[in-house]
Protein backbone atom coordinates (compact mmCIF):
# COMPACT_ATOMS: atom_id res chain seq x y z
CA UNK A 1 0.00 0.00 0.00
CA UNK A 2 1.23 3.61 -0.73
CA UNK A 3 2.76 5.20 2.33
CA UNK A 4 0.71 7.75 2.64
CA UNK A 5 -2.67 5.56 2.14
CA UNK A 6 -0.58 3.54 5.24
CA UNK A 7 0.06 6.11 7.26
CA UNK A 8 -3.72 7.63 7.06
CA UNK A 9 -5.27 4.36 7.70
CA UNK A 10 -3.64 4.00 10.89
CA UNK A 11 -4.56 7.41 11.98
CA UNK A 12 -8.39 7.82 10.50
CA UNK A 13 -9.75 4.79 10.86
CA UNK A 14 -11.83 3.64 13.78
CA UNK A 15 -14.71 1.74 14.75
CA UNK A 16 -18.61 2.01 15.93
CA UNK A 17 -18.12 1.42 19.33
CA UNK A 18 -15.00 4.27 20.41
CA UNK A 19 -17.80 6.50 19.82
CA UNK A 20 -20.48 6.31 22.41
CA UNK A 21 -23.88 7.96 22.45
CA UNK A 22 -23.31 9.92 25.66
CA UNK A 23 -20.30 11.67 24.52
CA UNK A 24 -21.54 12.30 20.92
CA UNK A 25 -24.59 14.07 22.30
CA UNK A 26 -22.15 16.61 24.67
CA UNK A 27 -20.04 17.20 21.52
CA UNK A 28 -23.16 18.20 20.03
CA UNK A 29 -24.76 20.34 22.39
CA UNK A 30 -21.54 21.82 23.35
CA UNK A 31 -21.21 22.67 19.72
CA UNK A 32 -24.71 23.51 18.35
CA UNK A 33 -23.97 21.21 15.96
CA UNK A 34 -27.72 20.83 13.95
CA UNK A 35 -27.32 17.07 12.75
CA UNK A 36 -29.92 16.09 9.54
CA UNK A 37 -30.15 12.04 8.59
CA UNK A 38 -30.92 11.95 4.81
CA UNK A 39 -32.07 8.68 3.20
CA UNK A 40 -32.42 8.60 -0.49
CA UNK A 41 -35.41 6.34 -1.58
CA UNK A 42 -36.81 5.01 -5.00
CA UNK A 43 -39.33 2.08 -5.03
CA UNK A 44 -38.56 1.00 -1.06
CA UNK A 45 -41.53 0.76 0.50
CA UNK A 46 -40.33 -3.11 1.67
CA UNK A 47 -37.31 -1.51 3.65
CA UNK A 48 -37.58 1.84 4.48
CA UNK A 49 -39.55 1.81 7.46
CA UNK A 50 -37.26 -0.57 8.90
CA UNK A 51 -34.38 1.87 8.47
CA UNK A 52 -36.40 5.00 9.59
CA UNK A 53 -38.23 3.84 12.57
CA UNK A 54 -35.13 2.51 14.72
CA UNK A 55 -33.20 5.85 13.50
CA UNK A 56 -36.37 7.55 14.75
CA UNK A 57 -37.18 6.29 17.96
CA UNK A 58 -33.42 5.69 18.64
CA UNK A 59 -31.98 8.56 17.62
CA UNK A 60 -34.86 11.13 17.90
CA UNK A 61 -37.74 10.04 20.32
CA UNK A 62 -35.15 8.51 23.03
CA UNK A 63 -31.88 10.43 22.72
CA UNK A 64 -32.01 13.80 20.94
CA UNK A 65 -29.07 13.42 18.30
CA UNK A 66 -30.53 13.69 15.56
CA UNK A 67 -32.27 16.97 14.39
CA UNK A 68 -34.14 16.54 11.09
CA UNK A 69 -34.54 12.53 9.40
CA UNK A 70 -35.29 13.11 6.36
CA UNK A 71 -36.13 10.57 3.31
CA UNK A 72 -36.32 12.00 -0.32
CA UNK A 73 -38.54 10.18 -2.55
CA UNK A 74 -36.79 9.61 -6.13
CA UNK A 75 -40.22 9.38 -8.08
CA UNK A 76 -41.45 6.07 -6.10
CA UNK A 77 -44.09 4.53 -8.04
CA UNK A 78 -45.10 2.05 -5.04
CA UNK A 79 -45.79 3.48 -1.07
CA UNK A 80 -42.34 4.52 -0.18
CA UNK A 81 -43.27 8.19 0.58
CA UNK A 82 -46.67 6.69 2.75
CA UNK A 83 -44.56 3.81 4.74
CA UNK A 84 -41.41 6.21 5.24
CA UNK A 85 -44.08 9.25 7.00
CA UNK A 86 -45.44 6.59 9.00
CA UNK A 87 -42.29 5.45 10.64
CA UNK A 88 -40.93 8.88 11.89
CA UNK A 89 -39.53 10.85 8.50
CA UNK A 90 -40.28 14.26 7.07
CA UNK A 91 -40.71 12.95 3.55
CA UNK A 92 -40.43 15.25 0.42
CA UNK A 93 -40.39 14.37 -3.19
CA UNK A 94 -37.15 15.21 -4.99
CA UNK A 95 -39.07 16.95 -8.22
CA UNK A 96 -41.16 19.18 -6.22
CA UNK A 97 -37.70 20.74 -4.34
CA UNK A 98 -37.03 23.91 -5.83
CA UNK A 99 -38.73 23.10 -9.53
CA UNK A 100 -37.48 25.77 -11.26
CA UNK A 101 -34.31 24.58 -11.27
CA UNK A 102 -35.41 21.20 -12.90
CA UNK A 103 -35.39 17.24 -12.34
CA UNK A 104 -32.77 14.42 -12.83
CA UNK A 105 -33.47 10.94 -11.73
CA UNK A 106 -30.42 9.41 -9.94
CA UNK A 107 -29.30 9.41 -6.76
CA UNK A 108 -26.83 12.20 -6.39
CA UNK A 109 -29.97 14.38 -7.62
CA UNK A 110 -31.78 13.32 -4.34
CA UNK A 111 -28.76 14.17 -2.26
CA UNK A 112 -28.28 17.47 -3.90
CA UNK A 113 -32.12 18.45 -3.60
CA UNK A 114 -31.70 17.66 -0.23
CA UNK A 115 -29.26 20.42 1.02
CA UNK A 116 -31.54 22.96 0.07
CA UNK A 117 -33.85 21.54 2.11
CA UNK A 118 -31.96 20.55 5.55
CA UNK A 119 -30.97 22.51 7.78
CA UNK A 120 -27.89 20.52 9.62
CA UNK A 121 -24.47 21.87 9.74
CA UNK A 122 -23.54 18.01 9.31
CA UNK A 123 -25.28 15.51 7.34
CA UNK A 124 -25.33 11.93 7.51
CA UNK A 125 -26.48 9.90 4.22
CA UNK A 126 -27.83 6.41 4.69
CA UNK A 127 -29.31 4.31 1.51
CA UNK A 128 -32.78 3.00 2.02
CA UNK A 129 -32.48 -0.78 1.14
CA UNK A 130 -30.52 -1.88 3.99
CA UNK A 131 -31.55 -4.97 5.50
CA UNK A 132 -29.10 -5.85 8.17
CA UNK A 133 -27.50 -3.01 10.23
CA UNK A 134 -28.24 -0.34 13.22
CA UNK A 135 -28.25 3.01 14.79
CA UNK A 136 -24.85 2.82 15.57
CA UNK A 137 -24.52 3.30 11.63
CA UNK A 138 -25.11 7.20 12.18
CA UNK A 139 -23.46 7.52 15.98
CA UNK A 140 -20.79 6.04 14.31
CA UNK A 141 -20.19 8.02 11.05
CA UNK A 142 -20.72 11.17 13.89
CA UNK A 143 -17.96 10.69 15.94
CA UNK A 144 -14.94 11.64 14.22
CA UNK A 145 -16.79 14.94 12.92
CA UNK A 146 -18.22 16.32 16.25
CA UNK A 147 -14.95 15.37 17.96
CA UNK A 148 -12.49 16.74 15.41
CA UNK A 149 -12.98 19.89 13.59
CA UNK A 150 -10.20 19.07 11.27
CA UNK A 151 -12.24 16.13 9.89
CA UNK A 152 -14.82 17.32 6.76
CA UNK A 153 -15.98 13.81 5.33
CA UNK A 154 -16.55 10.51 7.13
CA UNK A 155 -17.13 7.13 5.07
CA UNK A 156 -18.35 3.96 6.44
CA UNK A 157 -17.40 0.60 5.88
CA UNK A 158 -18.33 -3.11 6.84
CA UNK A 159 -18.84 -6.41 5.96
CA UNK A 160 -20.99 -7.04 2.99
CA UNK A 161 -23.62 -10.03 3.99
CA UNK A 162 -26.01 -11.29 1.37
CA UNK A 163 -27.80 -15.11 0.96
CA UNK A 164 -26.44 -17.08 -1.25
CA UNK A 165 -29.34 -19.16 -3.19
CA UNK A 166 -28.41 -22.67 -1.52
CA UNK A 167 -29.26 -20.80 1.82
CA UNK A 168 -24.83 -20.32 2.92
CA UNK A 169 -24.24 -16.77 3.74
CA UNK A 170 -21.22 -15.21 1.95
CA UNK A 171 -19.74 -12.13 2.82
CA UNK A 172 -18.79 -11.06 -0.64
CA UNK A 173 -20.01 -8.58 -2.67
CA UNK A 174 -19.93 -5.15 -3.76
CA UNK A 175 -18.57 -5.93 -7.33
CA UNK A 176 -17.96 -2.09 -9.07
CA UNK A 177 -16.14 -1.62 -6.11
CA UNK A 178 -13.47 -4.38 -6.09
CA UNK A 179 -13.68 -4.75 -10.23
CA UNK A 180 -13.59 -0.62 -11.10
CA UNK A 181 -13.66 1.32 -8.07
CA UNK A 182 -10.66 0.17 -5.93
CA UNK A 183 -8.62 -0.36 -9.24
CA UNK A 184 -9.18 2.85 -10.51
CA UNK A 185 -8.21 4.37 -7.03
CA UNK A 186 -5.11 2.48 -6.98
CA UNK A 187 -3.86 3.24 -10.89
CA UNK A 188 -4.57 7.21 -10.06
CA UNK A 189 -5.04 7.53 -6.93
CA UNK A 190 -2.71 5.25 -4.73
CA UNK A 191 -2.89 7.29 -1.25
CA UNK A 192 -6.97 6.26 -1.38
CA UNK A 193 -5.97 3.18 -1.63
CA UNK A 194 -6.72 2.66 2.54
CA UNK A 195 -10.19 3.21 1.67
CA UNK A 196 -11.96 0.30 2.65
CA UNK A 197 -15.58 0.85 1.09
CA UNK A 198 -15.18 4.08 -0.75
CA UNK A 199 -18.70 3.30 -2.64
CA UNK A 200 -20.16 3.38 0.40
CA UNK A 201 -23.68 4.71 0.47
CA UNK A 202 -23.66 5.26 4.50
CA UNK A 203 -21.46 8.32 4.87
CA UNK A 204 -21.31 12.07 6.29
CA UNK A 205 -20.24 15.38 5.88
CA UNK A 206 -20.02 19.11 6.95
CA UNK A 207 -22.49 21.03 5.05
CA UNK A 208 -19.69 23.57 4.27
CA UNK A 209 -17.82 20.50 2.62
CA UNK A 210 -20.76 18.88 0.50
CA UNK A 211 -22.42 22.20 -0.61
CA UNK A 212 -19.24 23.71 -2.36
CA UNK A 213 -18.79 20.19 -4.60
CA UNK A 214 -20.50 19.38 -7.61
CA UNK A 215 -22.85 16.82 -7.33
CA UNK A 216 -23.19 13.79 -10.29
CA UNK A 217 -26.82 13.10 -10.62
CA UNK A 218 -26.20 9.46 -10.63
CA UNK A 219 -24.21 6.94 -8.49
CA UNK A 220 -21.04 8.55 -9.09
CA UNK A 221 -21.63 10.68 -6.10
CA UNK A 222 -20.08 8.76 -2.97
CA UNK A 223 -16.71 8.72 -5.71
CA UNK A 224 -16.63 12.33 -6.61
CA UNK A 225 -17.10 13.43 -2.73
CA UNK A 226 -14.44 11.07 -2.29
CA UNK A 227 -12.00 12.14 -4.66
CA UNK A 228 -12.97 16.16 -4.47
CA UNK A 229 -12.53 16.25 -0.94
CA UNK A 230 -9.08 14.88 -0.71
CA UNK A 231 -8.37 17.23 -3.43
CA UNK A 232 -9.46 20.12 -2.19
CA UNK A 233 -8.34 19.45 1.51
CA UNK A 234 -6.69 16.95 2.14
CA UNK A 235 -6.15 13.53 3.07
CA UNK A 236 -6.67 14.14 7.05
CA UNK A 237 -10.01 15.71 6.15
CA UNK A 238 -11.40 12.24 5.94
CA UNK A 239 -12.13 9.43 8.10
CA UNK A 240 -13.56 5.78 8.11
CA UNK A 241 -15.26 3.98 10.55
CA UNK A 242 -16.23 0.29 10.69
CA UNK A 243 -19.91 -0.01 10.94
CA UNK A 244 -19.97 -3.60 11.66
CA UNK A 245 -22.43 -5.67 9.35
CA UNK A 246 -24.05 -4.67 6.25
CA UNK A 247 -26.97 -6.51 4.15
CA UNK A 248 -29.18 -4.97 1.18
CA UNK A 249 -30.78 -5.76 -2.05
CA UNK A 250 -28.35 -6.80 -4.76
CA UNK A 251 -28.59 -5.47 -8.44
CA UNK A 252 -28.26 -7.42 -11.93
CA UNK A 253 -25.06 -7.49 -13.88
CA UNK A 254 -26.16 -5.16 -16.14
CA UNK A 255 -27.63 -2.53 -14.07
CA UNK A 256 -23.79 -2.57 -11.69
CA UNK A 257 -22.58 -2.02 -15.46
CA UNK A 258 -24.33 0.89 -15.92
CA UNK A 259 -22.76 2.43 -12.50
CA UNK A 260 -19.68 1.16 -13.71
CA UNK A 261 -19.86 3.52 -16.80
CA UNK A 262 -20.91 6.56 -14.48
CA UNK A 263 -17.66 5.80 -11.98
CA UNK A 264 -15.35 5.74 -15.39
CA UNK A 265 -16.82 9.16 -16.61
CA UNK A 266 -16.44 10.66 -12.56
CA UNK A 267 -13.04 9.42 -12.44
CA UNK A 268 -12.18 10.62 -16.16
CA UNK A 269 -13.24 14.04 -15.13
CA UNK A 270 -11.09 14.23 -12.36
CA UNK A 271 -8.04 12.85 -13.29
CA UNK A 272 -5.11 14.94 -13.36
CA UNK A 273 -6.81 17.51 -11.38
CA UNK A 274 -9.03 18.78 -14.13
CA UNK A 275 -12.20 18.19 -15.37
CA UNK A 276 -12.54 16.72 -18.92
CA UNK A 277 -15.90 17.05 -20.84
CA UNK A 278 -17.41 13.78 -21.62
CA UNK A 279 -19.83 13.21 -24.91
CA UNK A 280 -23.26 11.75 -24.61
CA UNK A 281 -22.32 8.26 -23.91
CA UNK A 282 -24.74 4.85 -24.20
CA UNK A 283 -24.06 1.49 -22.75
CA UNK A 284 -24.35 -1.31 -25.15
CA UNK A 285 -25.62 -4.74 -23.75
CA UNK A 286 -26.34 -7.79 -25.22
CA UNK A 287 -28.58 -10.59 -23.42
CA UNK A 288 -29.96 -14.08 -25.15
CA UNK A 289 -33.91 -14.37 -25.06
CA UNK A 290 -35.53 -17.66 -26.40
CA UNK A 291 -32.30 -18.33 -28.59
CA UNK A 292 -32.52 -15.06 -30.22
CA UNK A 293 -29.57 -12.43 -29.05
CA UNK A 294 -30.78 -8.97 -28.42
CA UNK A 295 -28.53 -5.58 -28.07
CA UNK A 296 -29.91 -3.48 -25.30
CA UNK A 297 -28.64 0.25 -25.58
CA UNK A 298 -29.26 2.37 -22.16
CA UNK A 299 -27.92 5.63 -21.33
CA UNK A 300 -24.98 6.59 -18.99
CA UNK A 301 -25.93 9.57 -16.65
CA UNK A 302 -23.18 12.26 -17.02
CA UNK A 303 -25.03 15.02 -15.94
CA UNK A 304 -23.70 17.02 -12.74
CA UNK A 305 -25.12 19.44 -10.56
CA UNK A 306 -23.09 23.05 -9.79
CA UNK A 307 -22.06 23.29 -5.74
CA UNK A 308 -25.61 24.04 -4.34
CA UNK A 309 -24.54 27.17 -2.77
CA UNK A 310 -25.11 28.58 -6.37
CA UNK A 311 -28.47 27.37 -6.34
CA UNK A 312 -31.28 29.85 -5.71
CA UNK A 313 -34.29 27.48 -4.65
CA UNK A 314 -37.41 29.05 -4.69
CA UNK A 315 -38.48 29.18 -1.07
CA UNK A 316 -38.25 25.80 0.69
CA UNK A 317 -41.23 23.63 -0.15
CA UNK A 318 -43.44 21.70 2.15
CA UNK A 319 -43.00 18.24 2.94
CA UNK A 320 -45.18 15.54 1.03
CA UNK A 321 -45.94 14.40 4.91
CA UNK A 322 -44.71 15.46 8.05
CA UNK A 323 -44.23 12.63 10.89
CA UNK A 324 -46.45 13.31 13.71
Amino acid sequence: MDHRAEAWYRRRTSGWQNWPLGELLENKQRSGTRISVVIPARNEERTVAGVVGPLFRALVADTPLVDELVVIDSDSTDATAEVASGAGAVVYRARDIAPALGSYRGKGEALWKSLLITQGDVLVFLDADLTEWGPHFVTGLLGPLLADESVHLVKGFYTRVRTEADGSVSTEGGRVTELVARPVLSLFWPHLAGVVQPLAGEWAARRSLIESLSIPVGYGVELSTLLDTVSRHGLDTLAQVDLGSRAHRHQANHDLAVMAAELLAVAERRRAGAYRRIPEVTLEQFERVDGQLLRRSRPVPLDERPPARTALAAGRPRPLRTAG
